[in-house]
């Protein structure tokens, strides 16, 4: 082997790696052939073999590849080559084309066996894009015509996998072996950005907390995020370890990244859910808007016993009142949820409204000794009635503690919210007036918790009648340390 084509750096050796799959997800068993060639010190080595993937080949990959199911039948599935897959990748740099995509898959494939590895990861596609960055195009074809590279066998994965070795040979004919090694000592150091994402697009992004958006091939987000460490939350989507498919798919799929700092952690929460619920991103599974949502109201009737009724939130002037349990996002999950709470308590269903109510008449979970007869006058209304109150304490709404509007200091920024509503967030007396002129917004359960936690925690809260009158507060805010202590969960 040629001087300078291992650099000091890299004295464990060189993986150039890559596999075939069915085109199924990387947690399912996928992969159909690997295809390694090894070099070190004592050499060059090749090594392939097909493996027996969990599920046919579709005809258009066969095509594609070349290989069959018939080619497959007898393979072996991956968790009887992984001992020697690992020991041929173990310690060395792991070079492929799209590296994300091999790594990924080889990664889950291990797991399932029960198996872990990290190997330092290149990917050549970074590798061309630094060295040769006139070039606008670097898919593996166009690297084939480029360098003249000489094609044995293209989409299998041996063959790919000699194109990569022969593409490094290249790199060390026109290139000093101290620029190739610096250039590669930068890449692996760096989290592998997608092919199509411009790493110039996140140069400006700052590691203080926000929200990140993720956009594919049109204006609609395919995720929205937060953090308080943005540019480390984000660089971490582009880790070549993947914890699942869904993340890498995520991953594979960004062309664009958007950004919107905020003064703390409790603004990129309030952010976020605000951005998951107007835009709805695919790749958010939480924080989804909820038309149905709903409510227990507790009242007593004319001789004073105690009845619950289901109320739809959007009927209600939720934070004003101090009669209410839940919240529940359907009717069905109220219901569930008190019947949960009958069992438990023993309470009579009939009397909750459960089941149809016969005056005098002892109830079916009387006979299974499952209620205390409430129904039939074994027990009074007002024990019942006791109970159920105690029964649905932990549920109960918290009513607004303040008179009116209230504003919460971070940083810079005045978080304005009355009745559990979200207002915004408003950094100068002008902007505050706007904010309170618009009034309240729709009520929203993700924004209610948010904000029950935010006002137990914090001590930054500001009453809006007294800042009214005393207007540099909000532009004084800022030299305040904010006491909000929510959690960020990445």
């Amino acid at each position: 082997m040629r001087p300078g084509l291992l650099p000091d750096f890299l004295a464990g050796g060189i993986a150039f790696v890559d596999i075939e799959t069915t085109g199924g997800p990387a947690q399912r068993e996928s992969i159909t052939e690997i295809g390694i060639v090894e070099v070190d010190e004592a050499g060059v080595r090749e090594w392939a073999t097909l493996v027996r993937p969990g599920m046919r080949i579709p005809d258009h990959i066969e095509r594609l590849t070349g290989i069959s199911n018939d080619m497959v039948a007898d393979a072996p599935p991956f968790e009887d080559v992984a001992d020697e897959v690992f020991d041929r990748l173990q310690g060395r740099l792991f070079v492929a084309h799209n590296a994300r995509f091999d790594h990924g898959y080889l990664r889950a494939a291990f797991r399932r066996a029960g198996m872990d590895i990290r190997p330092r990861v290149l990917c050549t596609v970074k590798l061309s894009r630094r060295l040769f960055p006139d070039h606008r195009r670097h898919s593996l074809d166009h690297l084939i015509e480029r360098h003249g590279l000489d094609v044995s066998a293209r989409h299998r994965a041996l063959g790919d996998a000699q194109l990569l070795w022969q593409f490094w040979q290249r790199l060390h004919e026109r290139f000093a072996p101290g620029t190739i090694a610096d250039a590669v000592r930068e890449l692996i150091g760096q989290p592998s950005l997608p092919p199509q994402l411009d790493p110039e697009a996140l140069a400006d992004m700052p590691d203080a907390p926000g929200v990140y958006l993720f956009y594919g091939d049109n204006e609609l987000p395919l995720y929205v995020g937060k953090s308080l460490h943005l540019r480390t939350r984000v660089m971490s989507h582009f880790s070549a370890d993947h914890r699942s498919d869904r993340e890498l798919s995520l991953s594979q799929q960004v062309k664009r990244v958007d950004w919107i700092e905020t003064s703390g952690e409790l603004g990129a929460l309030l952010k976020e859910a605000e951005l998951v619920k107007r835009l709805q991103p695919t790749h958010n599974r939480l924080l989804r808007r909820n038309r149905d949502l709903c409510a227990w109201r507790l009242s007593a009737d004319i001789i004073g016993d105690w009845q619950l009724e289901l109320v739809h939130a959007a009927g209600l002037d939720l934070g004003r009142q101090d009669d209410l349990y839940g919240f529940f996002r359907s009717r069905r999950e109220a219901v569930n949820r008190l019947r949960a709470i009958a069992a438990e308590q023993a309470l009579c269903p009939p009397l909750l409204g459960l089941e149809k109510h016969v005056p005098g008449q002892r109830c079916f979970s009387y006979q299974l000794k499952k209620c205390r007869g409430a129904c039939h006058g074994a027990e009074s209304p007002q024990s019942h009635g006791l109970r159920l109150i105690e029964a649905l304490h932990a549920l109960k709404v918290k009513s607004w503690p303040h008179d009116g509007p209230i504003g919460i200091r971070e940083g810079d920024t005045l978080h304005v919210v009355d009745a559990w509503c979200y207002l915004g967030a408003a950094r100068d007396d002008e902007g505050l007036a706007e904010l309170l002129r618009a009034g309240r917004p729709a009520f929203d359960l993700d924004i209610y918790k948010l904000l029950v936690k935010a006002l137990a925690r914090s001590r930054a809260v500001v009453p809006l009648g007294r800042l009214k009158a005393a207007p540099a507060t909000v532009p004084d805010a800022r030299q305040e340390a904010s006491q909000v202590d929510t959690e960020v969960v990445d």
